[in-house]
Formats: structure tokens, sequence, C-alpha cells
């Protein structure tokens, strides 16, 4: 994998005023411990943040919560670019924002709507360059922001419906770690039988579930985790029996040897290599 200078921050999401349970309802916030790690990467209270609100289906008040949430860390250079169009994604001052930022953070809500307003434009080209070639250039993202990251991208699938084939839908995403495929929500909401089925489906990339108020800071190609929940792998390279591409739609599954992973705060997940590296019990809480 060729290695990037930029830093990636996928977080697993925080419904915390919520007024619906579909997630593209919930006003995505991070909690200072996870926000402060994401100033901090970017290069501290005054980093230039821009905050992308596309996923949401509320982006005026997703915004403002970045915003006042941002503010209680003490950053003030923080602006809120609200793209609900690919026209808005090519506009002048849209590239200019990007290309000035040191921090581009996406919010929740539905990751298709990034991809769909997003990908494949002049935003998309800069944000993957400047990550690719960038040393401090950090590009964040809650629930929906998170899941985009990857190339193969989990776009839908209930979990009452886990282990059917099928439940799970897939989608493209922006391409900025093609080695994972992310979930989030991952604990609260009982996804791992969607993961499991997006890794039978492409048993080479390495199924990564976030759960809440957790998130990892990924840099050449080492990932760390941060916040207070866990981080679950699954490794699908020596899985000896799976049935997913012979099965018809709708048609339970089997898996077996799937390799899995229970990370928490400050260990650490090499993409390559496939390695793991657990913090010693005594350390610090990062």
């Amino acid at each position: 994998m060729l290695k990037n200078k930029g830093t990636l921050i996928p977080i697993g999401g925080n419904e915390d005023k919520g007024i619906e349970e579909s997630e593209q309802y919930t006003l995505e916030f991070i909690d200072e411990g996870i926000l402060y790690h994401v100033v901090r990467e970017a290069g501290g209270t005054n980093a230039n943040i821009v905050v992308i609100p596309t996923a949401s289906s509320i982006p005026v008040e997703v915004g403002k919560n970045y915003l006042e949430a941002f503010s209680t860390l003490g950053c003030s250079n923080v602006t809120v670019l609200d793209i609900r169009s690919k026209k808005d994604s090519e506009k002048q001052s849209s590239i200019d924002l990007i290309k000035t930022a040191n921090c581009v953070m996406f919010s929740g809500g539905n990751q298709s709507k990034i991809t769909n307003k997003i990908g494949g434009t002049q935003i998309h080209e800069i944000i993957k360059d400047r990550y690719k070639n960038e040393s401090g250039f950090v590009v964040a993202g809650t629930s929906a922001g998170a899941m985009m990251m990857s190339n193969e991208m989990i776009a839908g699938g209930s979990a009452a419906e886990s282990f059917i084939k099928g439940a799970v839908k897939m989608y493209k995403g922006l391409g900025l770690v093609p080695g994972l495929i992310i979930d989030t929500h991952f604990i609260k909401r009982g996804r791992f039988g969607r993961i499991s089925e997006a890794v039978a489906k492409f048993p080479n990339l390495i199924g990564i579930g976030l759960a809440e108020d957790t998130g990892m800071i990924i840099k050449n190609s080492t990932c760390r985790v941060i916040g207070s929940g866990m981080v679950i792998i699954f490794d699908g390279r020596r899985i000896k029996h799976n049935n997913h591409h012979i099965l018809k739609e709708g048609t339970p599954m089997s898996l077996t040897n799937m390799r899995t992973h229970i990370l928490s705060n400050g260990d650490r997940f090499h993409i390559d290599k496939k390695k793991v590296k657990v913090l010693a019990i005594e350390a610090p809480f990062i």
C-alpha cells in the first residue's frame, strides 16, 4: 500500500441529540475527547477547520453543533461548507476552502449523499491529493463521514437480517483508505452481521467496526484507537469456507475461520502487515 502523508480519523458516531432512530435524522455530536484529537492532529486551535454536513438531512443544525463543539476547544477558524449538490462541489469558493483547510470534517447522516454530491468532483480530487501528499492534512468523519472513507462502502443494511445474503448494500466510497471497509455505531446497533457479509464479498479487505465515542487515527497505514469504546477488526484472508458467491439472495450464509480482534484505547492495527499491537495494561488512557 502506498504511504499517505496525511491523517484519517474515522469516528463511530454518537447520536447525542437525535430526534429519530434513523441515522439521517440524528445530530451527530462527538464529545470533546474525540474532537480534541481531531484538533491536535490538525495543528491545534489555530487550525483552519472546514465542516461538511452533506450527509445530514438537517445540515444547518449539524453545522451549528460543530461550530459550538469546536468553539469549546478554543477553535475560532471553523467554517461550515454546506454542499447540497455536485454543482456546489465545483464552486470556486468551495474549492478554495478545501485547498486552504488544515482539516476537513464530515458529519454523520447518509453516506451515499457524500459520494453522490462530492464523489468525482474537484473537491474530491483535492482531498485525495492533499491526503496523499501533505503531512498534517486531516480528514475526519463521524458515522457516515467515516464509512465513506473506504472504497467499498457499506451503504445500508438491516442488523435484523444479519448473515442473509443481500442484507448489506454496498456502494463506492471516496476511496481514501481502500484496504478497509468501515462500519459505525457498531456495538449499539448490532452490526456484526452486515460487516461479516461485506468481508465475505471482499475477503481481501479488512472490516473495521467502530463503537460510538470511539475512533481511529490512521497514519502511514497504522491505526491507533482513541475514545472510550471498542474497535472490532474482521480479517477474512484465511476464511476456509465462504459460500457467499454461490448463494441466492435472501439465503443464510456460512463463514468459517474469520479472524476477529477486539481493540480499545491505545491499541494499534497495521493495515498492510495485518498485525495487532495491544497497549500494555498499565499504560495511561489516551
